[in-house]
């Protein structure tokens, strides 16, 4: 990749009332080899608690941290998300989700990994319970491959040429071999489709959606496979409730070829223009 095609870079975190993984993954973005120009915290609507974990960091945090809340009124991952989105000023997005460990070199692939006229969709590494908690305890931020609690094993290794061998071979049209916990997008791809889609309000299916309307928009995806390394924070799964009128979303965008969702982000670029204007104004 030549670093020169972007000006910056942005990873945008989701989380909702997990101060204590979020915390972890904060001090996993600390460590990275290669930083991020801006951090952004898409909380759906967390406690205070989240934002005092936030606010403790930012002193010693070496890049912009930003905190960009909604209320809580149900899960709205998409809405907060293109809210951070919207409140970015980076041409590079790569986003996660705040029950993360951070490879130390996580952004650096991510950052090799991109390409004009593509997305980059990764995985993950599943951590037991028992090294969950231990982590969280101590407040750990670096998980060796070899560890004992560790699934996914060839997930595990950030192998430079290997990652580069498996970017354009591995999944390529599978919608279903991605991640919206790891992936990462061109700003201006994003704006294309309208961002993430905000009639999805319940767990699931709003990362295959975009990534659809990406391919439909004539995107092609790339894979960070032994790359882009992420160990995910054990936690009971979730409630797949929502799941069924969320399929029936996904099916009609594929049957449908869609581009463009009708309630995306582009509500929510005006409103940041002026303080992104403000903050420029400050900086001078």
């Amino acid at each position: 990749m030549d670093m020169k095609t972007f000006s910056k870079s942005a990873l945008i975190i989701s989380t909702y009332n997990w101060p204590e993984a979020l915390r972890l993954c904060l001090l996993s973005v600390r460590e990275q080899s290669v930083l991020p120009d801006e951090v952004i915290i898409a909380d759906d609507g967390s406690t205070g608690q989240t934002a005092e974990v936030i606010e403790s960091l930012r002193p010693s945090f070496p890049m912009k941290l930003i905190h960009v809340w909604q209320e809580d009124e149900g899960f709205q991952l998409s809405k907060i998300r293109n809210k951070a989105i919207a409140s970015s000023s980076a041409d590079y997005i790569i986003q996660i989700d705040g029950d993360l460990i951070l490879h130390k070199h996580f952004v650096k692939d991510h950052l090799a990994l991109s390409k004009r006229g593509t997305f980059v969709a990764g995985s993950r590494v599943l951590m037991n319970k028992e090294l969950s908690e231990n982590m969280l305890i101590r407040q750990q931020a670096r998980v060796a491959p070899f560890q004992q609690g560790l699934g996914n094993f060839s997930n595990r290794f950030s192998i430079t040429w290997l990652c580069r061998y498996m970017a354009d071979r591995y999944k390529t049209q599978d919608i279903f071999a991605l991640r919206g916990c790891n992936m990462a997008f061109w700003r201006e791809d994003l704006l294309r489709v309208n961002g993430y889609n905000e009639v999805f309000h319940a767990w699931g299916r709003e990362d295959n959606e975009i990534a659809v309307r990406l391919l439909n928009a004539g995107l092609k995806k790339r894979a960070a496979k032994f790359g882009g390394v992420v160990f995910h924070i054990y936690h009971p799964e979730v409630d797949r409730g929502g799941c069924p009128k969320n399929e029936a979303y996904l099916t009609d965008a594929l049957l449908n070829k869609t581009v463009y969702c009708s309630k995306g982000i582009h509500q929510y670029l005006e409103s940041v223009e002026p303080v992104r204007m403000a903050e420029q104004e400050f900086a001078l």
